[in-house]
């Protein structure tokens, strides 16, 4: 885009993991970079890799899995940086509904939710390992409401996040429904896919090829500026909360505090594209059938902070040191050593 402003836009409406957007723009660490950003919130959250990827926004934020689909379907946008690792996404439900138990299989003639057309292939995909097929669950598409449908009775179950959906769920089932939080089940997909990982769901920063090919130091400036926002909310979370709901009051209730607190584990430290989670990740779309095998992973570390680097760097020398210790402890086989 031809203007002196960066745009951001979210992948959804704001919630308890942008933080470190808000209180970058508030407490001036943009200004300090000598940058000035619009953040911007989505009508539909199914658009945003399209509108970065034609240009019309410069950067956003968007799901890993979400983000290589994009690359995959001609959209062009990369991902430079991590805002959420791994946070735990599932099926959600109710225990005390009594249709879904911890067997996947009890899924079989239930109304599944889903938030968007990769929460359905994944849900199919997972169904063909259980002898099921596509026929014999009704997938229902309710956004991001999946909570709110469970509530309803809309559906039985549906594709959440744990620091998101399953905490309304709890938030609701303490105040409103009688019954305790533990009444709220997941079925982990990482688990259910053998995937070792939960990454497919992390949250990137994302930006349009050509914002990012010709603007390299506003991309770092805004990198440097959002580091400095992710430690305030690492080191003073209580502080850094209490500045955010005064940008936003309509986060200010014990649900959006419980879902900050739940998403406090998943902010990355160093903001890294984790190399070992966009592997799992890129194969795990092939086997969905998002990608094909030619394809090239859309992220770069090129542009994140000095400070950042240097901790990934640090990181990469002391696992190298473990790895050769198991390589070499009595007993080792390759298997074991550097396995994660």
């Amino acid at each position: 885009m031809s203007t002196d402003k960066i745009t951001v836009l979210l992948n959804w409406s704001a919630n308890a993991y942008h933080i470190p957007l808000y209180l970058a723009q508030k407490l001036g660490y943009f200004a300090d970079e000598g940058i000035s950003v619009a953040i911007l919130e989505p009508s539909d959250p199914s658009d945003v890799t399209e509108i970065i990827g034609s240009g019309k926004i410069d950067l956003g934020c968007k799901a890993m899995i979400h983000t290589i689909a994009a690359k995959a379907r001609g959209f062009n946008v990369t991902s430079i940086g991590t805002l959420l690792d791994e946070p735990f996404t599932g099926v959600v439900y109710l225990k005390s509904a009594g249709k879904i138990t911890e067997d996947f299989s009890s899924l079989k003639g239930k109304r599944i939710g889903y938030v968007g057309e990769f929460g359905k292939i994944i849900i199919d995909e997972l169904t063909s390992h259980h002898g099921m097929t596509p026929a014999d669950y009704t997938a229902v598409r309710v956004g991001m409401n999946v909570a709110d449908a469970i509530k309803r009775n809309v559906i039985d179950a549906g594709v959440g996040l744990e620091n998101i959906q399953q905490v309304d769920l709890e938030h609701w089932s303490e105040n409103v429904n009688n019954q305790p939080a533990s009444d709220v089940g997941m079925l982990r997909i990482d688990e259910l896919a053998d995937l070792g990982c939960c990454c497919f769901c992390s949250v990137l920063y994302i930006g349009n090829d050509e914002f990012i090919k010709n603007n390299p130091e506003k991309v770092r400036k805004f990198l440097k500026a959002i580091r400095k926002a992710t430690d305030l909310v690492r080191t003073e979370p209580d502080r850094a909360w209490n500045l955010y709901v005064e940008v936003k009051p309509v986060l200010g209730d014990v649900l959006n505090k419980k879902m900050f607190e739940r998403s406090l584990p998943y902010f990355s430290k160093t903001l890294e594209n984790v190399q070992r989670d966009w592997t799992k990740v890129t194969n795990y779309s092939k086997r969905l059938g998002v990608v094909d095998n030619s394809f090239v992973q859309n992220m770069t570390n090129e542009y994140l902070p000095e400070n950042s680097i240097a901790e990934i760097k640090k990181a990469a020398v002391m696992t190298a040191a473990v790895d050769k210790a198991a390589a070499t402890a009595p007993g080792a086989t390759p298997v074991e050593a550097g396995s994660r």
